[in-house]
């Protein structure tokens, strides 16, 4: 199996062994000690805190507040709404005994929270003057997941959740595609990730929704990642939690209620995305480093690092975030291809004829323009315009990469070679029986129908019944 000189298996050999192994050669993750379970490294925490950070201040912006709500669930509550209690049933973690004794009744580990957000709901909201009822939560949740991989499916992960009360559909519709663009707006502006948004079929949506809407975004093998989900919840957890307020009329109505997240799966996703042979390619807006400074010292010689620290401090003070590499006992070379594997945008070498000649050396991670040397001076201005290329040019290649790698498809021949290697854009039927044919068959399912997708009719392309949406339907093999 063909390696580089750092051990990580090529993309073109094996995919999935080049993602294990570069996500914890890059510092960004460890596995747990319990199956399933993953250790969130500093690198990879900071890389998730940049993307909470930027989607928490998104989401407060549209007049949402935080909240926290327990972990544990009494397993009730997940009974009053069958349709999701059997939608999680085979992922749940059950508390049977606590403080030496078996509980009265089992408690479920949050494995989502539309449950108990409904009970407390059902308390707080009374009259139309409650709603909008707009919360959102930052948590940790827990499915019990049979085939674990880091960052995409693990036993516990990381996320957003946001629960909404609408006092009608149409209101509640809003909120969802609302939440829904911030996803599109995430994963585009920041994580460049050039996703397809779009409408889950009815066998492909949340238990318990009338109504999904994700984003998918296209892997470097291929495969999709739903990377983010909105859901229209109508009135069925109002029903099953009595989630009801008193109209201007004084009759007695059902909320209209939404729940929709990211996770730390968003991680994988830029890692899948951008990543290449020699590691990780970071999106500069979401690095945890946008500069790295290598000082090339000799034995004895501070002015380097002291330049090094002092140019640190501008490019700081110029909201660029840096990072000065002064490690004694490791050579420079070590750390350029350190620095490389872990992703970030830009390094900068600096050592005494750079210094004696006040400029420093730039490296992009990509790009293609090899070194070039930068006066010092003119660093701080320079830099921010290097990195918003840096950031066009991953998005621009990521899509590039999803069109090459989709195809529009009328036979069903044509349809089994193009999800072997990418999407699939064919017509579709829309009934859960022919999905599962196609995936049986072939492993892909319908990811979406896509929202600005071109109108299309005609006979689905495996079962040859009428086409149900009027457009035609992305398929393909998903993480």
């Amino acid at each position: 199996m063909a390696r580089d000189e750092r051990g990580v298996t090529a993309q073109s050999a094996d995919f999935a062994a080049w993602y294990n192994e570069v996500v914890v050669k890059a510092a960004l993750v460890d596995r747990g000690p319990a199956r399933g379970t993953m250790v969130i490294r500093p690198y990879g925490y900071r890389l998730w805190e940049r993307l909470r950070e930027e989607l928490d201040r998104r989401i407060k912006d549209t007049g949402h507040e935080n909240a926290y709500f327990p972990l544990f669930i009494p397993e009730s509550f997940l009974a009053r709404e069958a349709e999701h209690v059997d939608g999680f049933a085979p992922e749940l973690a059950v508390v049977t005994h606590a403080g030496g004794k078996e509980l009265e009744e089992r408690l479920v580990v949050r494995p989502t929270s539309e449950t108990i957000v409904g009970e407390m709901m059902a308390k707080w909201i009374t009259s139309h003057r409650d709603l909008p009822l707009l919360l959102n939560q930052w948590s940790n949740v827990v499915r019990w997941e049979l085939r674990p991989r880091m960052f995409l499916r693990t036993t516990e992960f990381l996320w957003q959740e946001g629960h909404t009360a609408h006092v009608d559909e149409a209101d509640a519709r809003r909120e969802t595609l609302l939440a829904f663009g911030l996803y599109r707006e995430v994963a585009r502006d920041l994580a460049a990730m050039p996703v397809i948004a779009g409408e889950k079929t009815a066998g492909e949506r949340f238990a318990g929704a009338v109504a999904t809407y994700t984003i998918e975004g296209m892997m470097r093998d291929g495969r999709a990642l739903q990377a983010g989900t909105s859901h229209y919840m109508g009135t069925n957890f109002a029903s099953a939690f009595g989630i009801r307020y008193t109209g201007d009329a004084g009759r007695e109505e059902l909320c209209h209620t939404t729940s929709w997240g990211m996770s730390t799966r968003m991680i994988g996703g830029i890692v899948m995305t951008h990543g290449d042979d020699r590691g990780l390619v970071l999106p500069p807006r979401l690095a945890p480093y946008q500069v790295v400074v290598v000082p090339i010292t000799r034995g004895g010689d501070t002015a380097v690092e002291q330049a090094a620290d002092e140019l640190a401090v501008r490019l700081r003070a110029a909201g660029i975030r840096t990072h000065v590499d002064a490690r004694p006992q490791l050579s420079p070379g070590f750390k350029y291809n350190e620095w490389e594997l872990r992703g970030v945008p830009i390094r900068l070498e600096l050592g005494p004829r750079d210094l004696e000649s006040g400029s420093a050396v730039l490296v992009e991670r990509l790009g293609g323009r090899g070194k070039r040397a930068v006066p010092i001076d003119a660093l701080p201005a320079v830099l921010p315009g290097v990195l918003d290329e840096f950031q066009d040019f991953l998005l621009a290649r990521a899509t590039a990469f999803r069109d090459e790698h989709t195809h529009v498809v009328g036979d069903w021949g044509d349809f089994a070679a193009a999800v072997g290697t990418g999407w699939a854009l064919a017509l579709h039927c829309g009934t859960s029986a022919c999905e599962d044919e196609i995936k049986a068959l072939t492993a892909a399912t319908p990811r979406c129908v896509p929202l600005d997708g071109e109108q299309a009719s005609g006979v689905c392309v495996r079962c040859g019944a009428r086409s149900a949406y009027g457009k035609r339907v992305i398929f393909g093999r998903a993480y």
